[in-house]
């Protein structure tokens, strides 16, 4: 009888929102032996090896983690923050993301590794627009310039060693868990309270994490992905108020939004100290999934709706 071979795969960051997302759907395959990799060390299932790494830098060995490995997904990464501590942000930010990135990257090389999953970001074209693959990278801050340097670096690397490596670009990542100013969103929406976002007229582009899960197992044995960056999303662009409106339905409630002049919005934004979280609610930023779509084949697994419906019920 034959023993089927299943590759082994190391997800750094596997302790975070996407990894833990990540480490679930990879198991719930059973085609994957499956390693975690965090800075400290984590609770993780039976089934999988857990590795304690310490701080991401061009200094941490890897070594252990990637011994037999067959494939790596990089999710560690220091992330946007809005409340930034750090008195030299981007120097911080090329540290664990640039440095951190391309030392896990050679060390894999060395080691054998087919194939390399970065996951960058769509700020690395910007903050506002509608972008493709082929459009030229324009980030606007310190960690947009480090996921882009990390690509560069990956791709220098791709072309001098026998490891491919695909770089996938995702907007905003909502799910079960998610935090921050989504999480925001839907308590005021949830709790019925009225919005001034009747007037926006704009479109975001958003992913869940069950989407983004199930495209980045798809790179990791897909022959077209090779070497390749990708956009992914659910497919299904949302203008502020369709957002809220979806959030609503989710909830079993009637959005409440009214008008307020964008241009109005914007300045009482700006006084407050929130003229970025209102830039995010205001502005376009879509990207254009035909890439992923013609060449990988790949279709979003689910709905927008079905995707906030269980956002909102593990909430």
């Amino acid at each position: 009888m034959l023993v089927r071979h299943r590759p082994t795969v190391l997800v750094t960051g596997a302790n975070g929102f996407v990894g833990t997302a990540l480490v679930k759907y990879l198991l719930a395959t059973d085609q994957y032996v499956v390693r975690g990799a965090s800075r400290v060390p984590a609770s993780w299932p039976a089934k999988i090896d857990s590795f304690a790494v310490g701080d991401v830098s061009g200094q941490t060995n890897w070594q252990a983690a990637l011994t037999n490995a067959d494939m790596v997904v990089h999710l560690a990464a220091r992330v946007h923050v809005m409340r930034e501590a750090s008195h030299n942000p981007l120097a911080a930010f090329r540290r664990v993301n640039v440095a951190g990135t391309l030392a896990l990257a050679e060390q894999a090389a060395q080691r054998g590794v087919s194939r390399f999953v970065f996951l960058s970001s769509i700020k690395v074209n910007g903050e506002e627009g509608v972008f493709s693959e082929s459009d030229a990278p324009a980030p606007t801050d310190a960690y947009g310039l480090s996921k882009l340097e990390a690509e560069n670096g990956l791709r220098e690397l791709a072309a001098r060693a026998a490891m491919q490596v695909v770089v996938i670009r995702p907007p905003l990542v909502y799910g079960p868990g998610v935090k921050a100013n989504f999480a925001g969103l839907m308590k005021l929406v949830s709790r019925g309270i009225p919005l001034p976002l009747a007037g926006v007229h704009n479109q975001r582009s958003f992913v869940s994490i069950d989407n983004l899960t199930n495209f980045i197992c798809e790179t990791l044995t897909n022959p077209h992905a090779a070497n390749e960056t990708f956009f992914v999303s659910d497919g299904h662009d949302l203008s502020t108020p369709q957002l809220i409106e979806a959030m609503a339905n989710a909830v079993r409630k009637k959005a409440r939004l009214f008008f307020v002049p964008t241009g109005l919005i914007q300045t009482a934004a700006s006084i407050a100290g929130k003229k970025s979280m209102a830039k995010r609610l205001l502005s376009t930023l879509q990207v254009d999934i035909t890439k992923a779509r013609k060449l990988l084949n790949w279709q979003p697994l689910v709905s927008v709706e079905e995707a906030l419906r269980r956002t909102v019920a593990a909430s």
